[in-house]
């Protein structure tokens, strides 16, 4: 991923921050202020009480939009917390006679340095936009009100932001319909889509956000009358045009990223190491003795951003043409022995955790489909693609909520998506420990829809 990315956001920026800002205050403390601590309690206690201060403060919350007095602003608040926090660890080490004047001037030097860097970076991200075109999305607004027209304005006036604007739907003057407009906006392969309140029907705005939902459009409104306020939407400012947010993933924060990131590779290290090594060359040997074919198998799924992977699983059939487009069914004749054990213990699945390592998948996540019934899947079922915003999972909330397995009916999959997207927008740590808890109390009981 190169670090000015076109698309969403730009993932690298946010820990390259953290990294720049916890080097300043580490290094000047252990090399210059308080040499005669020690580093290794100081570091520790600094990574950890900085982490918490920052997302806490939301310290990092800074988007392409943001303005330059609001970064000082955080800067400044940041700084005063932060000095609390040091007088309060050397409030541990009394015996230390730490001057207060000391502890300030390290402050002072640490934030100037913070702040130089912070207002660098972004000034140099704005140049980067504004003088050679990187790091932008590309953008399209549907209605033609006072304020749409502002923010159209904006997009064209100011590049430094990095937005490029293609289109400005006039749908009160225009005769073509919606699905015209949708079109345009696939062929010109549009990132982000603003909608201007008070100028579309409930019916038209209803199509709109199936329409975004459906292609993973990012969707945000203009809101020009006063019943959108009272709705839960997040609040942001582009110059001084409110905007609001329909769908907040927090897995789009870079933080949560990394976090769910070193879950995944300590997690999926720990089964590889300590499972997988020995299993494997049990269960090859029961494979191989039973049936005639590869030991893994090797099945085309769509993932993340809807890019498509190889996701690998023990082989539980016997080699056949149909592995590829249908799913196994109760008593199917294709599965083998051997396969009816591993999949009826969900140990068919492990090897899934190198997909983990490599990083298309996630140990927790919307469960991938096979190439074929997502296309499928993504023609009939509302908002099906929704469940592309993340990495898929090894296991997900909809597996152990009832719906694993074969999709005997629309009923299934729709109650998958469900729980798919209340997993995205409500995603945490502690609710993917909870999952995992449970999928392996699941497996040991065993689910009438493992097979």
């Amino acid at each position: 991923m190169s670090l000015f990315k076109q698309g969403r956001y730009s993932g690298y920026l946010r820990p390259i921050s953290y990294l720049i800002d916890l080097s300043i205050i580490n290094g000047l403390a252990i090399k210059y202020y308080f040499s005669e601590i020690d580093p290794v309690v100081y570091l520790g206690f600094m990574a950890i009480a900085w982490i918490v201060l920052s997302i806490t403060s939301k310290f990092y919350e800074v988007y392409r939009y943001t303005k330059v007095v609001t970064i000082l602003t955080l800067i400044l608040r940041q700084a005063i917390l932060f000095t609390l926090i040091v007088f309060a660890f050397f409030g541990f080490y009394p015996e230390l006679d730490i001057e207060p004047f000391r502890v300030l001037k390290y402050v002072l030097i640490s934030f100037s340095l913070i702040a130089l860097m912070k207002i660098t970076i972004y000034y140099l991200l704005q140049k980067y936009r504004a003088d050679f075109g990187g790091n932008f999305r590309k953008t399209a607004i549907f209605g033609a009100s006072k304020n749409a027209l502002a923010l159209e304005n904006f997009f064209n006036t100011s590049p430094e932001y990095g937005y490029m604007h293609l289109k400005t739907f006039d749908l009160k003057n225009n005769k073509e319909n919606l699905n015209t407009h949708f079109d345009y906006i696939k062929e010109q392969d549009v990132d982000e889509i603003y909608c201007s309140i008070s100028e579309l029907s409930n019916s038209q705005i209803s199509a709109i956000v199936d329409f975004a939902d459906n292609n993973l459009k990012i969707l945000k409104f203009i809101p020009d009358n006063k019943e959108i306020y009272s709705k839960r939407l997040r609040y942001e400012y582009y110059d001084y045009i409110p905007i609001l947010s329909l769908r907040n993933i927090p897995l789009e924060d870079s933080f949560n990223m990394i976090v769910k990131r070193v879950f995944d590779i300590a997690f999926s290290s720990l089964v590889i190491v300590f499972v997988l090594s020995w299993l494997t060359p049990v269960i090859a040997l029961f494979i191989k003795l039973e049936s005639r074919g590869p030991v893994f198998f090797k099945q085309s799924r769509n993932g993340f951003n809807y890019k498509e992977f190889d996701c690998y699983k023990f082989r539980s059939m016997t080699p056949n043409k149909d592995a590829h487009l249908h799913q196994a069914t109760r008593g199917d004749q294709r599965v083998t022995r051997v396969g009816k054990f591993i999949r009826k213990t969900s140990i068919d699945e492990l090897p899934q955790f190198f997909n983990v390592l490599f990083g298309d998948m996630s140990v927790v996540g919307p469960r991938p489909h096979m190439v074929s019934h997502t296309n499928m899947y993504a023609k009939k079922i509302d908002k099906f693609m929704v469940r592309h915003f993340v990495k898929p999972g090894i296991t997900g909330l909809a597996q152990i909520s009832g719906f694993r397995g074969e999709v005997e009916s629309d009923k299934d999959i729709i109650g998958r998506v469900k729980y798919d997207i209340f997993y995205i927008e409500n995603w945490s740590l502690l609710l993917d420990l909870k999952i995992v808890f449970q999928t392996f109390i699941n497996a040991i009981k065993g689910e009438e829809k493992a097979y």
